[in-house]
């Protein structure tokens, strides 16, 4: 019966490697965490040794991942999910965070200063009060994240980054003199989907502006050496904890580091 069964096998596909044609098989369905499911087959090849595992994944964003063999694509996916944090979208994010009431309560007591600078900060002009309220903004969105569990979670992580990315435009419009439209307008527009990117773009405009502001005036030497010292220390600090989530009280020195830097760029205001 098996010689028979394996001749009747089309002609075209026999010899091909990696092609085998059976005539019963015992796919298992099994749901997935993310909420779709998955069918697995065990396909064993005629050659000794050499055992496959087929695996088909259906995600309820419809999209399809297939595993069991190296396909060219894998590798540039795997390239992909090697991207920094600012080309990912906030819930892709690895922070995992307040893993301990303790690691809560810190990241918790570090958001509060950014209220604190936010109450404070120059309110002459319009640009200068959507700052200090976006400040105060952003202490509050911390304060909600890092108290807050399950799906709700994902919610306050979004306006977490999306109120610093808020505060990073608010701030290079208070001290230029001149923002173009249409990068204000793409900002608008990428502030949803990629906060970190908008906080990036808007954070080198705000550095350089700085120090072209610490050439005209000496007196913020000062304050630009600080805040030159805070950013290495707080962008070491980010980048630790995207590529050692586990580990406590990461984030609340990199709050702490933050509100330094964010302490000092109110002297541009003044």
């Amino acid at each position: 019966m098996g010689a028979q069964r394996r001749s009747s096998q089309p002609r075209p596909l026999r010899g091909l490697h990696g092609v085998q044609l059976v005539h019963h098989t015992s796919f298992q369905q099994k749901l997935t965490s993310e909420g779709g499911f998955q069918l697995s087959n065990n396909v064993n090849s005629e050659a000794p040794g050499d055992d496959r595992r087929l695996s088909m994944q259906f995600e309820d964003n419809d999209n399809l991942k297939i595993s069991g063999t190296t396909w060219p694509h894998d590798h540039l996916r795997r390239i992909w999910q090697m991207r920094p944090g600012c080309l990912r979208s906030v819930v892709q994010c690895s922070h995992l965070g307040d893993q301990s009431l303790a690691e809560t309560t810190a990241n918790v007591l570090t958001s509060i200063p950014f209220i604190f600078l936010g109450i404070q900060a120059p309110r002459r002009r319009l640009s200068d009060k959507l700052y200090a309220n976006s400040l105060v903004g952003v202490g509050v969105a911390s304060s909600l994240y890092h108290t807050s569990r399950g799906e709700v979670r994902k919610v306050f992580r979004w306006a977490d980054y999306a109120m610093i990315a808020t505060t990073a435009v608010c701030l290079s419009t208070a001290i230029r003199n001149e923002n173009p439209k249409l990068l204000l307008a793409a900002s608008a527009v990428l502030l949803p989907f990629q906060p970190l990117l908008v906080s990036a773009v808007h954070t080198g405009m705000m550095e350089v502006t700085f120090a072209k502001r610490v050439v005209s005036e000496p007196e913020l030497r000062k304050a630009h050496d600080l805040h030159k010292a805070s950013s290495v220390v707080g962008a070491a600090l980010f980048i630790a904890d995207d590529l050692f989530p586990r580990t406590p009280y990461l984030h609340a020195a990199w709050h702490l580091a933050a509100a330094v830097g964010v302490a000092t760029c109110s002297k541009l205001l003044k």
